[in-house]
Formats: structure tokens, C-alpha cells, sequence
């Protein structure tokens, strides 16, 4: 006699927070302004407004934009402002770091305005492996999203999930 083989991570009441499921999708771009300061150093106000303008911004239609200056450049607070003001009209957003900083900020927004009371009284996983680049910030803004809501959550995969919180 064989016996049937269940799925019992199917037949469970967990469910599943993926943050995955949350990425925006879009165009990452870094934008280095020391392209616009002489010898990557300097900012000269007049020449670096006039490079501005003659700067194509339409490339980046739709794109999310992490603006930096990867040079040890002493740059005025007013010189990023300056760009952003360039790449509103184009960009999905704008934030001043890297992509990591920009991912960071997307996911606080996305996070901060999702329901989680779908998640009352249920045990969760919070799904640990990606294929996308979740910064764990991301991680750590779900977990505090999820933990009045929940019953109890693990991190991981179904079948090696750790426990991080168990109500009380």
C-alpha cells in the first residue's frame, strides 16, 4: 500500500509575506554630479548651471534616480536640489545616495501604506530568499509593520524558517 503524499506547507493556515512582491518595477540609475564639477572637484556656479541645461534629461523618463557625488567634493546643499529640479519632469523619483538608498526609500513608501490587517491573528513567513534586491531594511520596516498584526512570524522558507515572534 503506498501512501498519498500532502503538502502540508500548502494545507497550512501560513501565510506569506513576500517583499518581493513589493519591488517596484523601473529603471535604477545613478547619477554622479561630479561629471558637472571642474576636475570633479570644484563646482563653479555659473559653468555648472550651464552644463545643467544643456544636459539631456529625457533619457531619464521613468526612471527611479539615486543622485550622489562619488568624489570628495565639498558641494553645496543647493547643487543637488539643482538637478532634482532638472530630473522632476522625467524621473519616477528622485533621491539623494545610491540605488541601496533608493530602494530603501521606495520600500518605506510602499510599506508604510500597505493593509496589514489581512494579517490579524494569522502565522506568517516572512519570505527570506529574493531574487530582486530587497535591502533588509526593507526586512526590518515589514517586521514592525506585521507584529501587531500577527500571530506569529518566521523568516525564511516554509521548510526552514526561523522564528522571530510569537504573540503572546
Amino acid at each position: 500500500m503506498s501512501e498519498e503524499i500532502t503538502n502540508k506547507v500548502a494545507n497550512s493556515a501560513l501565510e506569506v509575506f513576500d517583499l518581493e512582491d513589493y519591488y517596484p518595477k523601473g529603471i535604477r540609475t545613478q547619477i554622479d554630479i561630479s561629471q558637472w564639477l571642474l576636475d570633479g572637484l570644484l563646482l563653479k556656479e555659473k559653468e555648472f548651471r550651464a552644463a545643467l541645461r544643456q544636459f539631456d534629461w529625457s533619457q531619464y523618463q521613468d526612471h527611479f534616480i539615486a543622485v550622489n557625488c562619488a568624489t570628495d567634493a565639498i558641494v553645496p546643499a543647493w547643487a543637488i536640489v539643482l538637478v532634482t529640479v532638472y530630473l522632476t519632469p522625467f524621473a519616477k523619483k528622485v533621491a539623494l545616495g545610491t540605488i541601496k538608498d533608493l530602494d530603501t526609500l521606495l520600500y518605506q513608501e510602499i510599506l508604510t501604506n500597505l493593509d496589514y490587517s489581512i494579517y490579524k491573528d494569522k502565522p506568517l513567513i516572512l519570505k527570506g530568499c529574493s531574487k530582486k534586491p530587497v535591502p533588509e531594511s526593507a526586512y526590518i520596516l515589514a517586521i514592525q509593520h506585521l507584529q501587531p498584526f500577527a500571530k506569529s512570524i518566521m523568516y525564511g522558507e516554509a521548510c526552514s524558517a526561523v522564528p522571530l515572534f510569537k504573540k503572546k
